[in-house]
């Protein structure tokens, strides 16, 4: 079972997503060394903090991911890192190891599951409906999003769709965890809408 290097962080990573990140911290400035050296390409594995926090160790983690690939490395003078990363696949840890000098687990990948049709043109309405309200709330400054080159693979597009959506981390872990694209779509489907009525609701109060 692969080993990888794992960066618990406060944020969850999808498939596709950006992930800037500033690395200070002796222990994952070490990773980070281990991974652009690694001959299989400089990645790692992306967790949510369930409890604790990012700085020092001794969180409680979960056990559903994604795979980061670093596309570009800074090094500062005094050792620390900027990097720019990008998710890759969704994985599982199957268990950890201990954190030496690192947090490191045995992960799988996790693919989706086949499901049902999605419901790709309810979606295009309501992020149209959002992004028309955020763009009164906003006076103009909220541009509806450019969603005319997206993956193929409905699941792939499903995250794709999630970025454009103002969620939290709970909402992004659902969206991760969703077994299937029917089920993401769900998912996402009920954020939009959730957005879409608070949107209304600060608009309604102004």
């Amino acid at each position: 079972m692969p080993v990888l290097p794992m960066f618990p962080l406060g944020t969850v990573l999808l498939p596709g997503d950006a992930l800037p990140l500033h690395v200070f911290e002796s222990r994952y400035r070490r990773l980070v060394q281990d991974c652009l050296a690694d001959p299989d390409g400089p990645r790692f594995g992306v967790v949510l903090i369930e409890r604790g926090h990012e700085v020092g160790g001794g969180e409680t983690r979960h056990d559903v991911g994604t795979v980061a690939r670093i596309v570009m490395d800074t090094e500062l003078d005094d050792g620390r890192y900027v990097l720019e990363c990008i998710g890759e696949e969704r994985i599982r840890v199957k268990n950890w190891l201990p954190d030496d000098p690192y947090p490191r687990a045995e992960v799988e990948p996790w693919p989706d599951t086949d499901s049902g049709p999605v419901d790709f043109a309810g979606l295009s309405v309501g992020l149209g409906q959002l992004y028309g309200l955020l763009d009164r709330l906003s006076n103009g400054r909220i541009e509806p999003p450019s969603i005319t080159e997206l993956p193929d693979e409905p699941g792939a597009r499903l995250f794709a769709l999630a970025r454009f959506v103002p969620i939290g981390e709970a909402d992004r872990l659902q969206i991760l965890t969703a077994s299937g694209p029917a089920e993401r779509s769900a998912v996402v489907t009920e954020c939009v809408s959730n957005a879409v009525q608070l949107a209304q609701w600060r608009l309604d109060s102004m």
